[in-house]
């Protein structure tokens, strides 16, 4: 059956041969093909036929605001302490709903929402109240709802943290990135220990089912020994989950991130030595590690997902809901249906223009061929599983899989030299040194991406 979904070998040669650009296959085809041609009526009539599938639905809600900007952030934000704007976007939000509901059938049952952002703590507890409950009147959840919520630690206190729970939110996670001072000080995120550590004592005491933590590796004037410190503070939380995010510095693409001086960033080989470090250090903690940035504990949900190869990948990362389609309401919020993707506009004014009008506020997005739809399926097993089952594959598509992907399969035979997979006739295992290189594998399966010249995405490592 291949490798332990624990085993992850750190191979630094390896890594350098393959540092290359390569999508983080949050979707497939990525955002990058998304165009203006998708049309808001595209969008309509994705939705009224997804009925036929009769799927069930994840939700999410994107909360733009924020009290004051991160620098190293790449997110879709309004920096604003005003707290009056979030007020009308909120009434959008309702009339989106208004609109989308009208499109679903009434019985396809919600098992996943999200509200992320932005800082949706950044809501008022009554406003909080008022989102959820205008959300369960459009909507039908399931009896056993996966409800999670994003949090900015600096702007919550325990009252915050209770209503969340008792409102039926049961998953919940925070960005720490470092606990470092001079770290925080550099990315203008001050969030002292002792603030972090009150935070998590109010989360388990409200008794969430799942808590995450953020890392972010290579910010300004972090070192090996510095981010050391933080990885043990952060064992010493206890969260079932943890994400390392590496901090792609592309300040032509997020202004945001010319506040940074580029020559505080650590040397590429030190950061690699504090991304072994990390992973060192978590798998011995006893969590394992999932694939691309994250780490969960042998009995949460994703490592489960991933034992009983369920796990998949949406625009919120790893997910154990594959069989649901994902709705996204708001400013800039995605929406993957089984044959489509579809955009939200990204400002506020546009996002409100056309609702004001009665129509979908979708500015871009793409249609999905069936040669889309059998290699995102590939692609999403790989990156989920670390392995693929050929025979699966062509008994879902009614395709011969070498003969199908025959380039494919003669591209990897470099790959399976470099030890990076194995191949057999039945399945190709991704080994313990190829798991970090995941997206480096996937891209094999790339049509659009192998066609570009300019590859307009973050180092795989």
């Amino acid at each position: 059956m291949g490798f332990l979904p624990q085993d992850v070998k750190f191979d630094i040669d390896l890594i350098k041969k393959y540092a290359k650009p390569a999508p983080r296959y949050t979707s497939y085809p990525t955002a990058q093909e998304f165009t203006e041609e998708f049309t808001p009526q595209d969008y309509k009539e994705k939705l009224i036929q997804s009925n036929e599938r009769k799927t069930p639905l994840s939700l999410y809600f994107h909360i733009p605001f924020c009290e004051s900007a991160c620098y190293f952030c790449g997110c879709n934000v309004i920096i604003t302490r005003r707290k009056e704007s979030s007020q009308p976007y909120l009434k959008y939000l309702y009339k989106e709903m208004d609109l989308v509901s009208s499109y679903l059938d009434k019985d396809r049952k919600v098992v996943q929402l999200h509200w992320g952002g932005g800082t949706p703590n950044y809501l008022e507890n009554d406003q909080i109240k008022e989102l959820f409950t205008e959300i369960k009147k459009r909507f039908e959840f399931d009896k056993n709802p996966e409800i999670s919520i994003e949090i900015d630690p600096r702007h919550i206190d325990r009252e915050k943290i209770f209503l969340l729970r008792e409102l039926g939110f049961n998953r919940i996670s925070f960005g720490i990135q470092d606990f470092n001072p001079k770290v925080q000080q550099a990315v203008n995120r001050i969030q002292p220990e002792e603030m972090i550590f009150n935070v998590m004592s109010w989360i388990r005491e409200a008794d969430f089912e799942s808590v995450n933590i953020d890392l972010i590796y290579g910010l300004p004037y972090q070192t090996l020994e510095t981010f050391t410190d933080t990885v043990e503070k952060t064992i010493k939380l206890n969260p079932d989950r943890i994400a390392n995010f590496n901090f792609a510095y592309v300040p032509w693409l997020k202004r945001l991130q010319r506040n940074i001086d580029p020559s505080t960033l650590p040397p590429p080989e030190e950061k690699l030595e504090i991304l072994k470090m990390t992973i060192d250090k978590l798998t011995k903690a006893g969590y394992l590690f999932i694939g691309m940035d994250h780490f969960a504990k042998p009995n949460d949900e994703l490592a489960i997902a991933q034992r009983n190869r369920t796990l998949h990948r949406n625009f919120q990362g790893y997910t154990t809901h594959a069989e649901a389609e994902l709705i996204g309401f708001g400013a800039t919020s995605i929406s993957m249906l089984y044959d489509a993707y579809a955009q939200n506009a990204k400002t506020l004014r546009e996002y409100y223009e056309p609702i004001d009008r009665g129509e979908l506020p979708t500015a871009r997005g793409v249609k999905l061929n069936e040669d889309d739809i059998i290699r995102r399926d590939v692609i999403m097993r790989l990156m989920s599983h670390f392995q693929l089952y050929k025979g699966e594959i062509e008994e879902k598509y009614g395709i011969k899989f070498d003969e199908y992907f025959k380039p494919e399969m003669e591209r990897l035979k470099e790959l399976e030299a470099d030890e990076l997979l194995k191949l057999y006739p039945d399945r190709i295992d991704v080994t313990p040194a190829g798991r970090l290189l995941i997206r480096n594998i996937a891209v094999n399966f790339d049509v659009y991406t192998l066609a570009k010249k300019e590859k307009r995405f973050s180092q795989a490592i």
